[in-house]
């Protein structure tokens, strides 16, 4: 039986780990993340459970130490956001390149500079090419449950990939909702013991891990890696069907919302989904045939799953909650234009950049967007691609 509980995202999220017991974890403060180490100190402290807590300097020395951790064939984790995130940057790429299963939660915060605290997805999309799965959540509910299932996804021995599970800094992180959790005793069983492939202290089969790896064989390497992300794919599907058999909860790649007959539809991540779904059941009453695709899944990228869903709209607005700076669009619009490239007949699709630096997104300004979109399906044309949204020109 379920536990209802109220908890924020960084307490849903601590408490997940707890249930996991990672053999260790290695943490570094950051806002808005660091109520999620410093309540896993205290479970701890506290003997609630028995894993080794390194404080380290830095957050490149957090991921360092939980790389060390895992190679030698413990289940570990940390957590970071932002700034933290970026200071990683080396050794995330080494621990996905090292094919160790890291699970990592990340509360999304806007990178520096100016120096801001709040919401976007900079951090992570900054990320999205470091080999990591990436889950987004759209309420605290979901981040415990993607970091319940991010541990066996990485610790299939198809994938050995690290995972990021994502959420909104504060709107997420510290706002208190109510959730269910598992008790302990499921999640033991869900999440299993993890049997490490080749770890450095099996002195009995030696191996070598992070070795000079040039030409001859960095190709071949990388290619592993790369078919490994799309063997994760079936993987996600495969934890996530047993996860609803387990919960009730099913989640999939991506969530449609009255998307079957929409004409028109906004593809979004993280909790704007949330608001997103209510302006679109009051547009529903009046008559207005309009959707929703959430994604859940960013790494891997669902591209043909996604094409087959939007495929029969007359317009789709991508809500990027950063920039690329590439004088284009932002990083989700580029995935999803990509992905309907070569469909016939595919909708016209425009971008809009919105929510940097924790800006208010509100219902008036979805409304907006799908107003926007009822105009371009009705003209056959978009006047423009790219719209900062909510933004003093």
């Amino acid at each position: 039986m379920s536990i209802r509980v109220a908890k924020t995202g960084n307490e849903a999220v601590a408490e997940a780990m707890r249930q996991i017991r990672p053999d260790v974890v290695a943490a570094y403060p950051i806002t808005p993340q660091t109520e999620i180490v410093q309540l896993f100190s205290g479970f701890v402290a506290n003997g609630l459970v028995d894993t080794e807590m390194v404080t380290v300097e830095s957050e490149h020395s957090a991921m360092s130490a939980t790389i060390g951790a895992a190679a030698a064939g413990a289940r570990a984790m940390t957590a970071t956001s932002a700034n933290g995130l970026a200071l990683m940057w080396e050794v995330v790429y080494i621990a996905a390149s090292m094919r160790l299963p890291i699970v990592m939660p990340v509360v999304n915060r806007a990178l520096s500079g100016p120096i801001n605290i709040h919401c976007d997805h900079s951090d992570t999309m900054g990320a999205r090419d470091s080999g990591w799965i990436q889950l987004f959540s759209e309420n605290a509910q979901e981040a415990y449950d993607n970091v319940l299932q991010a541990v066996r996804i990485s610790e299939d021995p198809n994938v050995l990939l690290p995972t990021m599970v994502t959420m909104d800094g504060f709107i997420i992180s510290h706002a208190m909702e109510v959730m269910e959790m598992l008790e302990d005793e499921k999640v033991r069983q869900w999440v299993g013991e993890y049997v490490p492939l080749n770890p450095l202290l099996d002195v009995e089969n030696p191996v070598t891990m992070g070795p000079l790896d040039l030409f001859d064989w960095n190709m071949e390497h990388k290619r592993q890696q790369a078919e490994a992300m799309v063997q994760s794919k079936p993987v996600i599907l495969q934890v996530a069907e047993e996860y609803a058999k387990l919960t009730g909860r099913r989640y999939s790649l991506f969530e449609e919302y009255k998307l079957d007959d929409a004409e028109i539809a906004i593809v979004v991540l993280g909790s704007t989904a949330g608001t997103a779904k209510v302006v679109a059941d009051n547009l529903r009453q009046q008559g207005v045939k309009a959707g929703l695709l959430k994604i859940r899944v960013f790494r891997p990228f669902p591209a043909e799953e996604i094409a087959n869903a939007l495929k029969h709209l007359k317009a789709v607005a991508v809500m990027d909650r950063s920039d690329s700076f590439n004088a284009v669009s932002g990083p989700v619009f580029a995935e999803v234009r990509s992905a309907l490239y070569g469909i016939a007949n595919a909708p016209i699709i425009v971008d809009y950049i919105y929510g940097i630096g924790g800006r208010d997104v509100k219902p008036d300004h979805i409304e907006s967007v799908y107003n926007d979109l009822a105009q371009i399906a009705a003209q056959g044309k978009a006047d423009r691609l790219l719209t900062y949204l909510g933004v003093r020109e």
